[in-house]
Protein backbone atom coordinates (compact mmCIF):
# COMPACT_ATOMS: atom_id res chain seq x y z
CA UNK A 1 0.00 0.00 0.00
CA UNK A 2 1.09 3.30 -0.82
CA UNK A 3 0.66 7.16 -0.92
CA UNK A 4 1.63 10.08 -3.03
CA UNK A 5 2.29 13.31 -0.88
CA UNK A 6 2.42 16.65 -3.10
CA UNK A 7 4.41 18.94 -1.65
CA UNK A 8 3.00 22.69 -2.70
CA UNK A 9 5.66 24.31 -0.35
CA UNK A 10 8.41 25.82 -1.95
CA UNK A 11 10.83 25.18 1.28
CA UNK A 12 12.62 21.97 1.11
CA UNK A 13 12.31 22.48 4.65
CA UNK A 14 9.75 23.91 6.28
CA UNK A 15 6.66 23.70 7.65
CA UNK A 16 5.00 21.79 4.97
CA UNK A 17 7.81 19.12 4.14
CA UNK A 18 8.41 18.14 8.41
CA UNK A 19 4.67 17.67 8.84
CA UNK A 20 4.00 15.44 5.61
CA UNK A 21 7.58 13.65 7.25
CA UNK A 22 5.27 12.85 10.44
CA UNK A 23 2.13 11.99 8.42
CA UNK A 24 4.64 9.30 6.81
CA UNK A 25 5.66 8.08 10.08
CA UNK A 26 2.35 7.54 11.18
CA UNK A 27 1.30 6.11 7.57
CA UNK A 28 4.45 3.82 8.37
CA UNK A 29 3.23 2.28 11.88
CA UNK A 30 0.09 1.33 9.60
CA UNK A 31 2.17 -0.02 6.36
CA UNK A 32 2.14 2.09 4.07
CA UNK A 33 4.77 3.29 1.87
CA UNK A 34 4.57 7.26 1.74
CA UNK A 35 6.55 9.34 -1.01
CA UNK A 36 6.69 12.55 -1.15
CA UNK A 37 6.92 14.60 -3.92
CA UNK A 38 8.21 18.57 -3.94
CA UNK A 39 6.56 20.35 -6.65
CA UNK A 40 8.64 23.14 -6.65
CA UNK A 41 11.72 20.54 -8.05
CA UNK A 42 9.77 21.22 -10.84
CA UNK A 43 9.15 24.01 -13.29
CA UNK A 44 5.62 23.73 -14.62
CA UNK A 45 4.45 25.10 -17.30
CA UNK A 46 1.10 26.50 -16.52
CA UNK A 47 -2.16 24.80 -18.58
CA UNK A 48 -3.74 27.03 -21.69
CA UNK A 49 -6.90 25.18 -21.59
CA UNK A 50 -5.67 23.46 -25.27
CA UNK A 51 -7.95 20.27 -24.58
CA UNK A 52 -5.13 17.97 -26.50
CA UNK A 53 -5.74 15.98 -23.34
CA UNK A 54 -9.14 15.46 -24.20
CA UNK A 55 -8.67 15.30 -28.02
CA UNK A 56 -5.72 12.54 -27.44
CA UNK A 57 -8.18 11.08 -24.66
CA UNK A 58 -4.74 9.00 -23.62
CA UNK A 59 -4.56 10.45 -19.96
CA UNK A 60 -1.57 12.76 -20.58
CA UNK A 61 -0.51 15.93 -21.00
CA UNK A 62 1.28 16.81 -24.37
CA UNK A 63 3.54 19.56 -22.53
CA UNK A 64 5.70 16.40 -22.07
CA UNK A 65 9.18 19.12 -21.23
CA UNK A 66 8.23 18.38 -17.46
CA UNK A 67 7.47 16.19 -14.77
CA UNK A 68 4.01 16.59 -15.05
CA UNK A 69 3.12 13.20 -17.09
CA UNK A 70 5.18 11.20 -14.71
CA UNK A 71 3.77 12.32 -11.00
CA UNK A 72 0.59 12.13 -12.75
CA UNK A 73 1.46 8.14 -13.52
CA UNK A 74 2.72 8.28 -9.94
CA UNK A 75 -0.48 9.06 -8.43
CA UNK A 76 -2.58 6.62 -10.34
CA UNK A 77 -0.54 3.72 -8.90
CA UNK A 78 -0.50 4.78 -5.35
CA UNK A 79 -3.39 3.98 -3.12
CA UNK A 80 -3.82 7.23 -1.61
CA UNK A 81 -3.11 10.63 -2.21
CA UNK A 82 -2.01 13.81 0.11
CA UNK A 83 -2.33 17.81 -0.89
CA UNK A 84 -0.27 19.75 1.26
CA UNK A 85 0.05 23.15 0.31
CA UNK A 86 1.46 26.59 2.68
CA UNK A 87 -1.25 29.82 2.74
CA UNK A 88 0.17 32.59 0.36
CA UNK A 89 -2.24 35.21 -0.01
CA UNK A 90 -5.21 33.62 1.05
CA UNK A 91 -5.23 30.16 -1.73
CA UNK A 92 -2.87 27.34 -2.22
CA UNK A 93 0.97 28.43 -3.46
CA UNK A 94 1.25 29.33 -7.25
CA UNK A 95 3.14 25.86 -8.11
CA UNK A 96 0.58 23.40 -6.44
CA UNK A 97 -2.16 25.48 -8.59
CA UNK A 98 -0.46 25.40 -11.64
CA UNK A 99 0.22 21.62 -11.24
CA UNK A 100 -3.29 20.88 -9.90
CA UNK A 101 -5.19 22.77 -12.78
CA UNK A 102 -3.22 20.91 -15.75
CA UNK A 103 -3.31 17.43 -14.02
CA UNK A 104 -6.99 18.21 -12.95
CA UNK A 105 -7.44 18.37 -16.69
CA UNK A 106 -6.14 15.42 -18.06
CA UNK A 107 -7.32 13.33 -15.33
CA UNK A 108 -11.12 14.31 -15.94
CA UNK A 109 -10.45 14.68 -19.75
CA UNK A 110 -9.00 11.29 -19.58
CA UNK A 111 -9.04 8.40 -17.48
CA UNK A 112 -10.42 9.60 -14.16
CA UNK A 113 -7.35 8.32 -12.95
CA UNK A 114 -8.47 8.98 -9.08
CA UNK A 115 -11.31 7.79 -8.97
CA UNK A 116 -11.77 5.90 -5.47
CA UNK A 117 -8.62 6.76 -4.11
CA UNK A 118 -8.20 7.96 -0.86
CA UNK A 119 -7.51 11.33 -0.43
CA UNK A 120 -6.66 13.98 2.47
CA UNK A 121 -5.28 17.53 2.40
CA UNK A 122 -3.60 19.43 4.95
CA UNK A 123 -3.00 23.00 5.11
CA UNK A 124 -0.53 25.46 6.77
CA UNK A 125 -0.98 28.99 7.48
CA UNK A 126 1.00 31.74 9.73
CA UNK A 127 -2.35 33.33 10.55
CA UNK A 128 -5.54 33.20 7.83
CA UNK A 129 -6.56 31.42 5.06
CA UNK A 130 -6.15 27.68 6.07
CA UNK A 131 -9.60 27.03 6.09
CA UNK A 132 -9.68 28.23 2.58
CA UNK A 133 -6.48 26.43 1.46
CA UNK A 134 -8.24 23.27 2.98
CA UNK A 135 -11.34 23.58 1.19
CA UNK A 136 -9.95 24.34 -1.98
CA UNK A 137 -7.68 21.17 -1.96
CA UNK A 138 -10.75 18.79 -0.48
CA UNK A 139 -12.72 20.24 -3.61
CA UNK A 140 -10.09 19.22 -6.40
CA UNK A 141 -9.94 15.39 -4.87
CA UNK A 142 -13.74 15.50 -4.46
CA UNK A 143 -14.44 16.60 -8.73
CA UNK A 144 -11.89 13.84 -8.94
CA UNK A 145 -14.13 11.25 -7.65
CA UNK A 146 -11.60 10.45 -4.80
CA UNK A 147 -12.94 9.50 -1.34
CA UNK A 148 -11.76 11.90 1.04
CA UNK A 149 -10.79 11.51 4.63
CA UNK A 150 -11.15 14.50 7.49
CA UNK A 151 -9.99 14.28 10.66
CA UNK A 152 -11.05 16.64 14.18
CA UNK A 153 -10.23 18.87 14.47
CA UNK A 154 -9.34 19.73 10.81
CA UNK A 155 -5.71 19.06 9.60
CA UNK A 156 -4.88 23.14 9.62
CA UNK A 157 -1.72 23.96 11.03
CA UNK A 158 -1.02 27.14 12.23
CA UNK A 159 3.07 27.88 11.64
CA UNK A 160 4.98 30.76 10.27
CA UNK A 161 8.99 29.92 10.44
CA UNK A 162 9.91 25.73 10.70
CA UNK A 163 9.32 24.13 13.63
CA UNK A 164 6.82 26.44 14.60
CA UNK A 165 4.02 23.73 13.56
CA UNK A 166 5.30 21.65 16.08
CA UNK A 167 3.27 24.40 18.41
CA UNK A 168 0.04 23.73 16.73
CA UNK A 169 -1.00 21.07 19.17
CA UNK A 170 -4.27 20.94 17.78
CA UNK A 171 -3.46 21.71 13.57
CA UNK A 172 -1.18 18.83 14.62
CA UNK A 173 -3.65 16.07 16.42
CA UNK A 174 -5.84 16.77 13.53
CA UNK A 175 -3.00 15.93 11.09
CA UNK A 176 -2.18 12.55 12.80
CA UNK A 177 -6.15 12.03 13.19
CA UNK A 178 -5.66 12.36 9.11
CA UNK A 179 -3.13 9.58 8.98
CA UNK A 180 -4.78 7.33 10.80
CA UNK A 181 -8.67 7.62 8.76
CA UNK A 182 -6.66 7.44 5.70
CA UNK A 183 -4.49 4.41 6.80
CA UNK A 184 -8.26 2.97 8.23
CA UNK A 185 -9.63 3.71 4.81
CA UNK A 186 -6.90 2.18 2.18
CA UNK A 187 -6.84 -1.17 4.30
CA UNK A 188 -10.38 -1.67 4.27
CA UNK A 189 -10.57 -1.17 0.39
CA UNK A 190 -8.13 -2.95 0.07
CA UNK A 191 -9.64 -6.13 2.11
CA UNK A 192 -13.06 -6.06 -0.34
Amino acid sequence: MKVIALNGSPRLVGNTSNILNEISDEMEKEGIETEQIQLYSSEFTPCNDCRSCEIRGDGRCILEDDSLNDIIDRMRKADGLILASPCYYGAYSSQMKIFLERAGMVLEKGDMGLRRKIGGAIAVNAHEGGSAVYSQLVYWMLRNGMLVCGSTPAPVVTALNSPQYQNDKEGMKGVVGLAREMAWAIAALKDR
